[in-house]
């Protein structure tokens, strides 16, 4: 292998002035050339944004995938230039659980009815899921990789060298004022009386050297003070960049809150198609409970209020009644609850009467609710003390 010694000793000699010049700089035996404050600024600007970006981007990993060795093994994909292979997620495996478990213990059985719903429903969710974390990953995760790996990359790089130059800098002042300091005192005439001719000649000749000394320590300054200020310009560039990383990463995180309220505005819908499909059958499978009929003749009197009706949101019910309002109102004076039936139920929220047939709620308050043969599935007969009228089963939670 060839070589260049020459350049390697250069290498080895700057190498050794900067290493001197820094541990000077550290005891406090040499001068160091300060950054003006809005580069001071810059620079904590960037490092601030290199380290909130790396915890969001660890944290939201972690939101998307909590598993940590899953997490260990993409890492390793990523790095080996593989493909991520395809993932079943939890949604999707209690799915394929609940289906199994279905087909073993019988899938014309209400339980196994049940279970297959609730699989199908699972699937859907788990397939959600899948996409929000795709959708996540492209639009927010890897534009914030991209930052730490090639931008804070190019940035350190650059800031790097910016040390080494002001380093080189602030060793050609130091060298520069002690070849000043050595000139001066080559340069002081001595005294003819006590000096001998052949030191005042060596004196005179020093000083001449030191005088080559001073002019090539300027001229080496002015060398280096021309590269410093270069790559203070270049690093500043970079780091006036953080700003439109700033906005970069803004979009980005829109495009992260919008795949968000999508994924979850599906699981909503998922879950209320599910429950619908449990609360309408629910009657068939366990009579003494509110599920609500068509068939006016047909025994017990029931609604449609499934019990976890205390998990939604109140959606605004469907105004369908027993009656136009008022003989609604004038029929439910007159007709008495049945014998058996009757249920408490706890108001979730406040509900304002649209009409007289309708019933005022209070959040929190205990009322009794019944059903009559042909209700709207989404209301039910409230009666709190004397007063009597119709109220929303999504406002509901029904208690023993």
């Amino acid at each position: 292998m060839d070589f260049n010694m020459k350049k390697l000793a250069s290498d080895a000699g700057i190498f050794f002035t900067r290493a001197v010049q820094f541990t000077e700089e550290k005891f406090g035996q040499a001068e160091k050339t300060e950054l003006d404050a809005n580069f001071e600024n810059l620079l904590a600007r960037a490092d601030s944004t290199k380290n909130w970006t790396e915890k969001i981007l660890r944290q939201t990993e972690v939101l998307l995938q909590p598993n940590p060795s899953a997490r260990v093994e993409e890492f390793l994909y990523e790095k080996l230039d593989r493909k991520v292979p395809s993932r079943v997620t939890n949604g999707e495996l209690l799915a394929q659980y609940m289906a199994e478990a279905a087909s073993e213990l019988g899938p014309t059985t209400p339980y196994g009815k049940t279970l297959i719903k609730v699989a199908e429903a699972e699937k859907r969710l788990g397939a959600a899921e899948r996409d929000f974390i795709h959708m996540a990953s492209i639009n927010f995760l890897t534009p914030l990789r991209n930052f730490l790996e090639g931008d804070w990359k190019t940035i350190s790089k650059e800031r790097r060298l910016l040390q080494n130059r002001r380093l080189d800098l602030d060793a050609c002042k130091a060298r520069l004022k002690k070849a000043k300091a050595a000139e001066a005192k080559a340069t002081t005439v001595p005294d003819f009386q006590e000096t001998r001719p052949r030191n005042y000649i060596l004196s005179a000749s020093a000083s001449a050297l030191w005088n080559d000394e001073v002019d090539k320590a300027e001229q080496e300054l002015r060398v280096a003070q021309t590269e410093f200020d270069r790559q203070a310009e270049v690093t500043r560039l970079l780091l006036e960049g953080i700003s439109s990383t700033h906005v970069n990463h803004l979009r980005c995180l829109h495009e992260f809150v919008e795949s968000q309220t999508t994924y979850y505005a599906q699981c909503y819908r998922h879950m209320l198609d599910l429950q619908k499909q449990l609360g309408s059958s629910q009657g068939a499978i366990f009579p003494g409970t509110f599920v609500g009929t068509t068939e006016p003749a047909s025994p017990p009197l029931s609604s449609t209020s499934p019990t976890t009706t205390a998990a939604t949101m109140p959606v605004g019910p469907s105004v369908a009644g027993l009656a136009p309002p008022g003989e609604a109102a004038l029929r439910l004076e007159e007709v008495a609850p049945p014998a058996s039936g009757t249920r408490k139920a706890r108001v979730l929220y406040d509900y304002e009467a649209a009409d007289s047939s309708e019933l005022a709620l209070l959040a929190d308050e205990l009322i009794t609710v019944y059903s009559l043969p042909g209700m709207d599935p989404d209301w039910l007969i409230g009666e709190r003390g004397n007063k009597k009228g119709k109220v929303p089963v999504t406002y509901l939670e029904l208690l023993s």
